[in-house]
């Protein structure tokens, strides 16, 4: 199995030790681009895939780099909602 299929197994798995790092490099697999331009300055970050005209917005954790499980939780949902996972 792949890098990218061993993240997405241990993503959709809903681990509570899930990184900010991992989801950037997750999301980039799937198309999406981080966006650090006007409102999504700072904390707050937004992930943007133009071929299907999809954003992800989530707040970076601090002060530590692990996602909070309802942020894994929107992800996942979103990421199905728009048919980008199983």
């Amino acid at each position: 199995m792949s890098k990218k299929g061993k993240l997405l197994d241990r993503f959709l798995s809903r681990p509570k030790d899930f990184t900010f790092k991992e989801l950037k490099t997750l999301l980039k697999h799937l198309g999406y681009v981080e966006v650090t331009l006007g409102k999504t300055a700072g904390n707050r970050v937004m992930f943007y895939d133009d071929v299907s005209d999809h954003a992800i917005r989530l707040h970076k954790p601090h002060p530590r780099n692990v996602l909070k499980s309802y942020q894994v939780n929107q992800v996942i949902d979103e990421l199905k909602t728009k048919g980008k996972l199983r």
